[in-house]
């Protein structure tokens, strides 16, 4: 083997290598508000009102579904392998709450501990009820419609 055919196949080689490991590198992402710790602690109760919070953070991502007096601010960094689904790895809740006049009176800040996992058992929601296999699904109701029994018509033509 050449020398040049040696170099030829070590790029080869470490290229695929390269490209194999970039499918298993981590995908970060973001949703949502960037937070700004400054900007975040500048807004303070009693001194700030509606207007000067929706100049330094902007417009809110929600507003209170009960009424105009709550702001949140909601974001979220993310992490995926390949295709899986995104895990979070920082969430950021703020809540600022303001008075009937229009001032904060409160700002509250939350992360992770606020999400809740759902784990539904085998991709299938349980139901109450009977369990029916393929063919009991399939060939059940043969000779159940129509039937009296089973409410279907009681009465012969009249005419």
């Amino acid at each position: 083997m050449s020398n040049n055919a040696r170099v030829l196949s070590s790029i080869a080689l470490l290229t695929g290598v390269g490209t194999l490991m970039s499918a298993c590198a981590r995908v970060p992402g973001h949703q949502g508000f960037i937070v700004d710790a400054v900007l975040i602690d500048s807004v303070r109760p009693g001194v700030d009102n509606r207007q000067s919070v929706e100049k330094t953070l902007g417009r809110p991502t929600v507003v209170g579904q009960f009424g105009t007096n709550d702001y949140y601010y909601v974001g979220r960094d993310t992490k995926q392998l390949a295709f899986a689904q995104p895990k979070p790895v920082t969430q950021t809740v703020l809540r600022i709450k303001f008075d009937t006049a229009g001032n904060v009176t409160a700002v509250d800040r939350t992360g992770l501990e606020k999400i809740a996992r759902i784990d539904p058992e085998n991709d299938k929601t349980p139901t109450l009820g009977r369990k029916r296999g393929f063919f009991e699904d399939l060939f059940g109701n043969i000779g159940q419609v129509g039937a009296v029994s089973q409410g279907g018509s009681t009465t012969d033509n009249p005419n």
